[in-house]
């Protein structure tokens, strides 16, 4: 039996707390509220309200009038800052108001406000989950910032409940960087839905090489563009790329671009839906430095884009029995090489390996299973914390799903 059988039992008031509403994370947050109002449970979001625009409008579209909890926020900085504690005091009115049974926090900020309230007094309160994300664990460790983060972590381990990894990997950098020794905790990976397992073809003028994501310096954006460059001669020509989305360091790529000689050949038409960018390059090139399970991966693979990807974070997951086709980030040389080779492979070739990873990840990385294991998460906590024979009856079948 499943989470979903066990909600039956018992419905749930749910209230989810991140930052801002972007990339993966806001995609993660959506999804999961989407199917748990689904299935039952009243479900509430609470994030940075600065941030709106035609994306979060158009995902929070999904789901208007099922969030029985409310869409509520206020401004959050990304960085610590003295309106935190406004923030916070605003946070805590909310679950105030829903009281909800289950406070989840998604990333590091807001996984900051779902659990440090209740730090003094552990055992009270709503059960605190907390998805990483990546966060800042993804920082380079030994910097002064990074200890002071990695401190907060393994502080509010007191007031975790449920620990919530989105990857295995993002799990092996909480046990190396903070400590195994913590509370419940369970590998929950990202899931795509059905729909996103149909193939989307290039457009007769696609460009060669495309990119997706946020314009910033993990992203390795700038190996690509030396990449591309190296290119050019063996080519014959400079390759065309599209670098699809917006971020702090697109005057930079547009810069370095110039400075290679290879501007004329790259665009940056901003933000879109992801399944119309897939449409504009025939190869889709994740040159990441750090990642944590990327959503665009995932759904690259359903659409059976060809990937050319560097073998860092939880991709690895991703690509599972396939791993041998990563290769290492920071490496325009290489990046260049394996850039070129998928240019070179035969058509028939391509689209075998893009069916063999779809394949793989429709198996693997559903968004039933994702919140399933997330509703189990949950439940297991609930039992651990309260001797109710209902909520341990509810966790028992959930646990045995």
């Amino acid at each position: 039996m499943s989470a979903e059988h066990g909600a039956q039992v018992r419905r749930l008031r749910i209230l989810h707390v991140f930052r801002a509403p972007l990339g993966g994370l806001f995609r993660h947050v959506i999804d999961l509220a989407d199917e748990q109002a689904a299935r039952g449970h009243d479900v509430g979001l609470f994030f940075d309200s600065a941030c709106r625009g035609e994306n979060v409008a158009s995902a929070l579209s999904r789901v208007a009038g099922r969030l029985t909890l409310g869409v509520s926020g206020c401004p959050i900085y990304r960085h610590p800052h003295p309106s935190d504690a406004i923030v916070m005091a605003r946070f805590m009115r909310k679950v105030g108001e829903v009281k909800p049974d289950v406070v989840h926090g998604h990333g590091s900020k807001g996984g900051v406000y779902a659990r440090l309230p209740w730090l003094l007094r552990p055992a009270s309160g709503p059960v605190r989950a907390y998805t990483p994300h990546g966060g800042s664990f993804n920082y380079l460790p030994g910097g002064l910032m990074h200890r002071a983060y990695m401190a907060t972590e393994k502080l509010l381990t007191l007031s975790t409940d449920v620990f919530l990894f989105e990857s295995a990997y993002i799990a092996r950098r909480f046990d190396a960087l903070v400590g195994a020794e913590t509370s419940l905790r369970r590998i929950v990976a990202n899931g795509v839905s059905a729909a996103e397992f149909v193939a989307v073809p290039p457009n007769p003028d696609a460009a060669e090489f495309l990119y997706v994501g946020e314009l910033r310096a993990a992203k390795g954006i700038d190996t690509l563009l030396d990449a591309i460059a190296l290119a050019g001669p063996k080519h014959g020509a400079i390759p065309r790329a599209v670098l699809v989305g917006s971020g702090p360091d697109m005057k930079i790529l547009i810069a370095r671009a110039q400075s290679l000689g290879i501007a004329h050949r790259i665009t940056f038409p901003g933000p879109m839906p992801v399944r119309e960018a897939f449409k504009l390059g025939r190869f889709m090139v994740v040159p990441s430095r750090a990642e944590s399970l990327p959503y665009v991966v995932l759904e690259a693979a359903g659409a059976r884009v060809p990937l050319i990807s560097t073998d860092v974070g939880g991709i690895p997951e991703i690509f599972g029995p396939y791993g041998d086709r990563l290769g290492p980030s920071d490496s325009p040389t290489d990046l260049c090489q394996r850039m070129l080779a998928m240019l070179r492979l035969p058509q028939e070739t391509r689209e075998r390996q893009a069916a063999e990873l779809a394949a793989y990840v429709e198996k693997h990385f559903s968004i039933r299973t994702m919140v399933d294991s997330v509703l189990d998460g949950y439940f297991e906590a609930m039992a651990r914390r309260s001797p109710d024979p209902l909520r341990t009856r509810v966790s028992t079948v959930a646990s045995n799903a």
